[in-house]
């Protein structure tokens, strides 16, 4: 055991700890449909990992926890092949891209810029979550009414949004080692009018293929460690799978509250180590 070496020059017990963090996360993130790559890769980083190949790591063992959560997710009618279209597709050459180019990317500033996005976004779920959960009446009254069980609005105008956000997000999380979905997912909640418990099943089988189009990326310039990918991406898919299967005995305002505190806690994560690498 004590010969055993990993690409990234971590110890055996770093990457045990970094298995049982990823399982964790993975339970959370199939719950609120986040693959939550945002929280394991800060762990990566702080037990020394170089950020290249911590990125490149990290970004398969997300999708491969988006893969387990969005067949969950797919099998109870909760993914929007429409919206995979409209945002995913966009979205997946971002990834490439952004992989493929992320030796020339300013990683620092690239994951502070995250950090404020998703810090915001957790601050307006949260906002939402209170000031709905005193009022009387069902779940449907969480975003004024017409939301539990839409299957979105798509007109041209919110379709071209939707793909711009995907292409932006793909090109960011792909440069990182990030899918991001934390960006995404307020954004089908925002801009398409979804359903929450859709549009958590959706951003996770997007993100699934995301983490495929930008490990490409990163594997073409050597920054994977395979051996902790494994050892990672099963913990993960397994959290995921179990996480998914809560999606849907929960009431809207509560999975929103979950999504809220989430965004916000991976938002200062991210914000603090972009912090960090850029002053």
């Amino acid at each position: 055991m004590s010969e055993f070496e990993f690409a990234s020059g971590i110890q055996l017990w770093e990457a045990m700890l970094l298995t049982v963090v990823s399982f964790l996360v993975g339970i959370l993130g199939g719950f609120v449909g986040l693959a939550l790559g945002t929280i394991r890769l800060p762990a990566m980083l702080l037990l020394g990992m170089p950020a290249p190949i911590a990125g490149g790591t990290n970004i398969l063992v997300s999708g491969l926890a988006s893969l387990t959560g969005a067949i969950r997710h797919l099998r109870e009618g909760r993914v929007n092949m429409r919206i995979v279209l409209v945002m995913g597709v966009p979205a997946f050459v971002g990834a490439f891209l952004g992989g493929f180019l992320s030796d020339d990317a300013p990683k620092g500033l690239l994951i502070l810029l995250a950090g404020l996005l998703v810090f915001w976004q957790g601050v307006e779920f949260l906002i939402m979550a209170r000031e709905r959960s005193g009022e009387e009446g069902t779940d449907t009254n969480l975003f004024g009414g017409e939301l539990s069980g839409s299957t979105g609005m798509f007109t041209p105008g919110r379709m071209s949004a939707e793909a711009g956000i995907g292409l932006g997000v793909g090109l960011l999380g792909g440069a990182v080692g990030l899918i991001l979905g934390s960006i995404r997912l307020p954004a089908l909640i925002r801009i398409l009018r979804v359903d929450p418990r859709i549009a958590a099943g959706t951003n996770l089988f997007i993100g699934m293929l995301i983490g495929a189009f930008g490990w490409v990326g990163h594997v073409l310039e050597g920054e994977v460690d395979y051996v902790l990918l494994v050892m990672m991406g099963a913990a993960a898919m397994i959290g995921s799978y179990y996480g998914a299967k809560l999606t849907g005995r929960v009431r809207l305002v509560n999975l929103i509250l979950a999504m809220g505190l989430v965004l916000l806690m991976v938002g200062i994560f991210l914000t603090v180590r972009g912090a960090m690498d850029v002053f």
